[in-house]
This record gives C-alpha cells, structure tokens and sequence, in this order.
C-alpha cells in the first residue's frame, strides 16, 4: 500500500515527520531546564505535553504547508525541475533556522520574565544596541552562530537527500486519483492547522488549563503564541468607558463630581526651614521573596534588613508591571504603564507629562544610571518633563570602568552619585535625585572582590538551599548580595560626605527576579504576581520613626509620599496618592499583567485580589492568605462588582490621562 502512494506525497509528510520531530525537541529542552514542573501532578504534566505536542503538530503544518501546496499543484513535475529542488531546499533552510532562533529566543525571555515569547518581547528591538549587547554578554552567542551555520548546512544537505530519495520513483496515477490525493492531502494538512474535533479550532488559551502558571507555560508554543499575542496590541483611550467610570475614580481619589479634573492642590501649614534632600534609589530585580527580611532562607540582603527595620516599611507594595522601563516611566509620571507592545516610555504621544519631579522648586534636580538613558526612550521621560534636570549617565563620570552592557557597576556608580550630591551639598543647596541601578540585572557582573564583599562560588551553596530560596543560580543570588553590599556602603559615604542626616532615602524594587516556585509567596507564584510584589522603604531618621504600614501601595504612590514628607507645596496631577495620610484608607495595589495568554488589571485590597483580562473579560478573585488557590467570585459578587467597577476605573483613567495630562 505505501509502494502505492506517490512519491511527492510522501516527500511532504516525510518533512512534516522530521519538522515535528524537530519542533517537539525544543519541547523537551525546555521541559528539562526551564519548567520547573519537579512538583506538579503527572497527570497536569501529561496533559501539558498532549496539548503541547498538538501546538507543534500545528505549526510543523503551517510550516510546511506553503511548499506542500507548491508540491501539490506540480506534483511529479517537482521532481523534474531543478528550479523546485532550489526552492525547496532553501525554504526548509530559512524555515528551520527561523524556528530555532525563535526557540533559542524564547529559552532566553522565559529564563529572564519567566514568560514565554510573546509580541511585547518586540520592545527590546527599540535598542537592538543594548539588547544584542546584553544576549552576548548573557549567553554563549558567538558559538551559538556557529552551531546556527552548522545547523543550516545540515539542513540543506538533509533537505538534498530527501528530495533525491523520490526522484527515481516511477509510480504514475490518472488525473482523477491526483485530484484525490491534492484533496485528502490538503484536508489532512488543513486538519492538522485546524487541530481539533469540536466547534472551536485549537488556540492559544487551551494552553491555560492549569491553576499553575509553570504548566501553562511548558504548554504554550512559542511560535504560534508570538503571532497570535499581536491581536492584544495597544489601543487609545475609550472614552466611553472613561466617562462611565469617572465617577468611580473621582470618588475614590476625592475629585470634582461635576467636571473632569484630577488636580489636587496640596499646602502645608508650616514647611522645613531647611528643605529635607531626597534621594530615590531604584532597586533593579528586587522583589520581596528574594529578600531574607522577608523570609527568605538565605541571607541574601543583610544590609537591607537591618534598614528595614530602621526605616518606614511597606510590605505590600506592588510595581504596575513587570520589567524596569515600566517600572520608571510608572515612578515619574505617576502612570501605570498599561502599554501592551512597546512600553509606555517609547510611545512618542505619551512623553508629556505634568509630574511631581519636576515640582522640587528651587532644589537640583539629577539622575543617575550606569548606561546611556536612550535606553527604553527614558532620556525623553526625564528632560521633556523636569526643568533643569541633571542626567549623569556613561560619559558623564570621571572613572568609566564599564562592567557590562549596562555601563558601570553600581558600586561605581553609587560612587560617583555620591561625588557630586556631596558638590551640591556644601553649596547648602537641597537636591533631588533619582538613582537608578543595574548589576543586579543578567548577565549579573560582579568583581572577584570589592572591599568586604566577595562573592560566593558554587560549592558556598547546596542545591538544596538553592531551591528552597527560589534562586536559579549562584550568580543570581551574588549579584542581589552585590547590590545590598553597595546599597550599605552608599549611605557610609552619603554619612561622611555630610548629607546624609538631611535626607529621606527611598529605596525601591523595579520588579522581582524570575525565581522558582517555593513555599514562600506560593499564591503569588500561582496568580503571576510575584514579580510585582517588591520592597518600599523610606529611611529618613530625621524626620521619621520607624515603623511598618501594611496599608496596600503601589508605584505610582512613590512621589506623592516623598514630596509630601519634604513638605513641598505642589498639585497632584497624577493617580498617586500619599502613602503617610492617614485620612487615606482605601489603600490598593494596582497591576497588569499577563493572565490566560492575554493583558490583564488586576487589584490588592487587603488580602484580596481581582483581576480581568482586557479582551475577552474573564475574570477571578482569590483571598492571598489562603491556602488553596479558589475563585471567589460567586461567593462574594458584591466585593468582586466593587473591585471591578475600581479596576476598570484605574485602567481608563490611565488611558485618558496618558493624551491629557500635558503641561501648560
């Protein structure tokens, strides 16, 4: 019976076998190193590799199916005409080569976010400089090109082989059976991109099966996902939906009922004879579970602990989203970033901003990074909204001992941030400052020694503690032991420059590192929360006491509680509010995300958590102090009507006030 089957027949399943096999293999690397599936249940784990392998079954069709209807349609004539052996050698060489760098991609982005690749990923091509720079000092890139032009030769002499294997077929068949075999042929391809028996066809969301994220993840393809994300681009505001919800936001933020305005003026009574400096300090991939003060195993952060506890504390306080040109943009504009594509910095429509940076009258204004701040368009965040700012950026220092792609170290960098503070200082002006640092960032570069701090090597740490920690690596965990190190020997210095005692600190995490799924913050893991949940804190000895607030915070609050503790005069044109009013009770956290394969908002109060997806509205609410991961919704519909009705008043006053809160 197969003797029978024409030979250009078996040519097109032949590659489909091999480019499924092919596809199916990544599927078993990435389950050996990145799906974290040690304790799941075999059965979720079964289940992830069936629909997986039906993903890849799918694209190996699409795949093939452009040179499989070429086959079809010159059927024997393929084997005759050297022009076909051309076209068909080169398309399976492009093919296969662009599947494997997508999947080497895709290896690449999971190991950073723990997301698989998606359309937002597109971001980083903004600064192809920066990002091609990060891949070759993260990974073994130039051998990868090596094995990439090995692979493509294989291809093509793989591919040679199997069209000589049926040129010397001599099977011929009527008319009447070609057109059988184009029809069935085309049917079962169709099938197979179609994937399934039902109404519906296969897709993307079928992937969300499982209450673990991990599982959904292993089950997605890569490919297929990076298309198919495009359909959750960014979109303007709807001003509909904004007028509809004002109302909610207006009373939640005490706004004017019968007009739209989200000005609030706010004056001081008495304001500090001598103005208060202050200095913001971005903590790069620093969420709270890494963190021994908040229960991590390994004493990761001594310095950060001990000031914790000599410092104001915020243990629920949440980023927007996950990634750091997100996290600044949402720190200085007092926005959400809710872009799904690009993030919000690099839309050119949203660079003008009335934020509350730029109202420190009469105080030097500075910022301060390792790298270049073209980085993420975040040059144009800064200059465009705050007169008379200060960039301090490479080129900008006088030792420039680049570390890695992001420029400096942050020791070096904290260094020179302290050079010219204590400048300003002894002029007895006040200052501003913003510090944004780095190396706790892939390919996490740290010295072999830098004063007391040295970094620990593979045999310091069982694999053991490891994964009881939740770090992937021992350089994941020396680089967040290198930034606590420096964090520590700043304030030394701000302390023997003689500017340390008139200055409230902040200090921030941007966003978690991608860490394992362990006991510690479990349900966060579960609902894809852990890596906006991130440390805030406000060391200030002189103006505050210590303490811990457990009210609900998130980013956007960041400059309304600092220039507010400053006691400077100034209107709040943002979404932000002061963390340290005590008057402010309906405290919350405020995020995006990604859920079920789409963007989604979701927001904390308390102990509970809503979120919706922005597309098809699907929805959830679990308690985070409960054990079991259970929808609440239907038991209790008038908080999750209240916490929707919120949420979709955050979303949409975000967009609105993206195109009008310009300046004057």
């Amino acid at each position: 019976m197969f003797k029978r089957i024409p030979n250009y027949i078996k040519y097109i399943f032949i590659h489909l076998i091999f480019l499924f096999a092919y596809i199916f293999f990544f599927r078993i690397l990435f389950y050996f190193l990145f799906s974290e599936l040690d304790n799941i249940a075999i059965s979720e784990i079964k289940k992830g590799f069936f629909l997986g392998a039906r993903f890849d079954l799918k694209l190996a069709v699409i795949t093939i199916f452009p040179i499989a209807i070429l086959v079809l349609i010159t059927n024997y004539k393929f084997f005759s005409k050297k022009i076909f052996k051309i076209i068909a050698n080169i398309y399976f060489l492009i093919g296969y080569v662009i599947l494997t760098l997508f999947f080497l991609f895709d290896f690449g982005y999971y190991d950073y976010l723990n997301i698989r690749l998606d359309a937002s990923s597109l971001r980083f091509l903004s600064n192809l400089k920066i990002s091609s720079k990060v891949l070759v000092e993260s990974y073994p890139i130039y051998k990868g090109l090596i094995g990439l032009l090995l692979l493509g030769i294989a291809v093509f002499w793989f591919s040679k082989f199997i069209y000589n294997s049926f040129t010397t077929q001599k099977t011929f068949i009527t008319n009447k059976v070609k057109s059988l075999y184009f029809i069935v042929t085309f049917l079962i391809l169709s099938f197979g991109i179609y994937n399934s028996f039902t109404h519906y066809p296969l897709r993307w969301s079928q992937a969300f099966f499982s209450k673990n994220n991990a599982v959904n993840q292993f089950t997605l393809n890569p490919v297929l996902y990076f298309f198919d994300s495009f359909a959750y681009r960014s979109e303007g505001v709807n001003m509909t939906e904004f007028n509809k919800f004002y109302p909610v936001i207006s009373k939640h933020l005490k706004l004017p009922k019968d007009s739209i305005s989200f000005s609030r003026k706010v004056n001081f009574k008495t304001t500090f004879k001598e103005k208060p400096n202050v200095i913001i300090v971005m903590l790069e991939s620093v969420g709270v579970k890494p963190m021994s003060y908040y229960g991590n195993p390994i004493k990761s952060t001594p310095i950060l602990d001990s000031l914790l506890q000599k410092s104001i504390s915020f243990p629920n306080f949440y980023v927007h989203k996950s990634g750091t040109a997100a996290s600044v943009f949402a720190s200085v504009t007092g926005l959400p970033d809710v872009e799904n594509i690009r993030t919000a910095s690099r839309n050119p429509l949203l660079q003008d901003q009335r934020i509350l940076f730029d109202q420190f009258t009469d105080y030097e204004k500075l910022y301060f990074l390792g790298g270049s701040a073209n980085w993420a368009n975040i040059r144009s965040i800064f200059q465009s909204n705050i007169k008379g700012l200060k960039i301090f950026e490479e080129g900008s220092y006088e030792t420039e001992n680049r570390a890695d792609v992001w420029g400096i170290d942050d020791y070096e960098l904290f260094k020179e941030a302290n050079k010219e503070l204590e400048k300003i200082s002894k002029k007895g002006k006040p200052f501003v400052a913003y510090i944004q640092t780095a190396t706790n960032h892939m390919p996490f570069t740290v010295p072999d020694a830098k004063e007391s701090y040295k970094p620990l090597k593979e045999n310091d740490i069982s694999k053991n503690e490891l994964e009881k920690s939740g770090f992937k690596s021992v350089d994941q965990l020396n680089a967040l032991r290198y930034l606590d190190f420096n964090v520590g020997r700043f304030l030394k210095r701000a302390k023997e420059s003689g500017y340390y005692d008139n200055t409230i600190f902040a200090f921030f995490g941007d966003h978690n590192t991608a860490m394992t799924k362990t006991d510690l913050y479990s349900k966060e893991y579960d609902l894809n929360i852990q890596s906006q949940h991130v440390p805030f804190l406000i060391h200030a000895p002189k103006y505050v006491k210590p303490r811990v607030i457990k009210k609900n915070g998130k980013l956007i609050d960041l400059f309304p509680t600092l220039i507010s503790l400053a006691k400077i005069e100034h209107t709040n044109y943002t979404l932000g509010n002061n963390l340290l009013d005590s008057t402010y009770t309906n405290s919350n956290s405020f995020v995006y995300l990604g859920i079920k394969g789409e963007p989604a908002v979701g927001i904390i109060e308390d102990s509970l958590y809503y979120y919706k997806t922005t597309i098809t509205k699907s929805n959830g609410l679990y308690n985070l102090k409960e054990k079991s991961l259970t929808d609440l919704k239907d038991n209790l519909p008038k908080k999750t009507r209240e916490l929707d009705s919120l949420l979709s008043a955050y979303y949409n006053a975000t967009k609105y006030l993206y195109f009008n809160n310009k300046k004057d």
